[in-house]
């Protein structure tokens, strides 16, 4: 490469993260490569403030955002003193549920909405655990049971974020005239109907139930019929969006030349899904993907030096331009670790890029995994990196070719293409120089 290569990593908000440079070292094709830190970083009060407000604040909300949250927060306050003053006491163990929640709303936060099938159900088991918690609390000493309690009081919280997000997301998904404060007050009066007939049930079980063994018959019962109707529940549902797990499944579909229906797919989804997994059409693992890796870790999978005390890599010249040269025309970069086992694949996304540019990027890593014994033997062998690049650029168009063909007639079987459930987490993006 005759001249250095610039690359800038931008986050949700388009500041910048950090730059690469790449600057030839010698003739015998090796770079290095520099990681330079914007002088202006975010100060400790940015950073703190980056838990409690959404990813690409502010450019992911609205204009009223920030004006409702202030209010809402004051209200909040003023009657988290009033809860205070009536009851005189506030135990430890709400302190703990209150925590675990900012922490849970900062790492999950992204991945609430692609997952909102997975999420639901999994705050019903939380929550059900927590009940299990509090009725064997009595059996221990006082110390012992003040942590239960506590850890049985993060468990309704963290239920309390994932059930609350979750239903969001799926009322979201069930309005679809617009009509989403009707179905969000008449989900309300459902649920005290539902209440109140409960409560009235559960005074006459309460007088019935009175010994030890007879209580837990009934509990356990009684949570093996909520979780078994909480499960079916979400099986019900037949979300339009692709997430990463529905964009495998529908992949297959059209490879075989079918157009599967949301409703299709549900019945074929798993609840509880693997981080990130690539599965060929039998259900095999062929790999694992993280969608929005940052530029660090692409370079990283092509880097055979690395100095520990300046950031700074030495990867292969020639490697690297071929590399991003295949990409220049698409919306992302896809990079893969030969060395892991089963492979795992990086997705790069650049600045501009559409959830119809993701699901390419998902699908091609799809068809590369099932390459996946050429790549791990050819990315060893200076003779075969021609052949790895004819198979990524292969692959690249017949992922291509598949949105081409088949797109239109997705959007008619009720599939949204325009909304992003692919990111799981926060991710950043690049710009690469024209």
């Amino acid at each position: 490469m005759e001249k250095r290569l610039e690359v800038t990593e931008h986050d949700e908000a388009g500041n910048v993260t950090a730059t690469y440079i790449s600057t030839p070292t010698d003739t015998k094709g090796t770079s290095r490569v520099d990681v330079i830190l914007p002088e202006k970083t975010k100060s400790p009060w940015q950073r703190l403030l980056d838990v409690f407000l959404p990813a690409g604040f502010p450019h992911s909300v609205t204009d009223d955002y920030v004006q409702y949250q202030i209010y809402d927060s004051l209200q909040a306050f003023s009657s988290s003193i009033a809860g205070l003053l009536s009851s005189r006491a506030v135990l430890s163990s709400d302190s703990a549920g209150r925590i675990a929640t900012i922490f849970f709303a900062h790492r999950f936060g992204t991945a609430l909405e692609p997952e909102c099938k997975m999420y639901r159900l999994l705050a019903d088991i939380l929550n059900d655990f927590a009940f299990i918690l509090d009725c064997l609390s009595p059996a221990f000493p006082k110390p012992i049971r003040v942590v239960i309690l506590s850890f049985s009081s993060v468990l309704r919280a963290l239920c309390g974020v994932a059930a609350g997000s979750a239903k969001a997301s799926l009322s979201a998904h069930f309005a679809r005239w617009g009509n989403l404060g009707e179905l969000n007050a008449k989900d309300s009066s459902q649920e005290t109907v539902i209440s109140l007939l409960g409560m009235m049930a559960g005074s006459l079980v309460v007088s019935w139930v009175t010994t030890p063994m007879a209580t837990w018959t009934t509990l356990i019962l009684l949570l093996a019929i909520h979780l078994e109707t909480n499960r079916r529940a979400v099986r019900a549902v037949s979300m339009r969006t692709f997430n990463r797990q529905r964009a495998t499944l529908v992949y297959h579909e059209l490879k075989q030349g079918r157009i599967p229906r949301p409703e299709d797919i549900s019945k074929q989804e798993r609840i509880f899904e693997r981080d990130g997994v690539l599965r060929d059409e039998d259900d095999r693992i062929t790999g694992y993907c993280t969608v929005g890796a940052s530029m660090k870790t692409f370079l990283s999978s092509l880097a055979f030096r690395k100095r520990s005390l300046t950031g700074a890599m030495s990867v292969d010249d020639t490697w690297l331009t071929d590399l991003l040269s295949l990409s220049a025309e698409s919306a992302y970069i896809l990079s893969y670790d030969s060395s892991s086992d089963p492979l795992r694949f990086d997705i790069v996304i650049k600045k501009g890029a559409t959830p119809g540019d993701l699901l390419l990027a998902w699908w091609q890593a799809l068809a590369l995994s099932e390459e996946a014994s050429k790549l791990r033997t050819w990315s060893y062998s200076l003779d075969k990196r021609q052949d790895v690049l004819d198979l990524v650029k292969e692959t690249a168009t017949a992922a291509a070719q598949l949105m081409s063909r088949y797109g239109a007639e997705l959007r008619e079987a009720s599939w949204d293409l325009d909304v992003g459930a692919l990111e799981t987490r926060s991710s950043t993006r690049v710009s690469l120089p024209e």
